[in-house]
């Protein structure tokens, strides 16, 4: 049976030879992969009445509010999001025009790349 050259750990800084063909030496091994338990989220009539009652007691969008605009809100949005443990119920929720929320998605959507990208190595 061939067996592959020796290859360095991949574990950065480590100088040491691998032989097994699994990246890392004994000093550092992988963690196991461990999947969190997706949030379970709000659908339905009961979410039309949450967002209801949001736009009703925030109608302006908060974050234009922060640089004096004054823009209707469209959009419920996680404070903490989802992905990152928030709860979705009345207290982590604040109401966004479109415009700001596709902001703070996209900076979420890039610290969930960086932080997947950093556990891999």
């Amino acid at each position: 049976m061939p067996v592959s050259a020796p290859r360095p750990c991949t574990f950065k800084g480590c100088r040491k030879l691998v032989r097994d063909g699994s990246g890392r030496c004994p000093d550092h091994p992988r963690e196991a992969w461990v999947r969190s338990a997706p949030v379970k989220r709000i659908t339905g009539r009961r979410l039309q009445a949450m967002r209801a009652a949001l736009f009703a007691r925030e109608p302006l969008c908060q974050e234009c509010l922060k640089h004096d605009r004054a823009v209707p809100a469209t959009e419920r949005d996680h404070i903490i999001p989802l992905a990152e443990g928030g709860a979705d119920d009345e207290t982590n929720e604040q109401a966004l025009c479109e415009e700001c929320h596709e902001a703070k998605s996209k900076v979420e959507r890039a610290r969930g790349v960086r932080k997947y990208h950093r556990g891999k190595g």
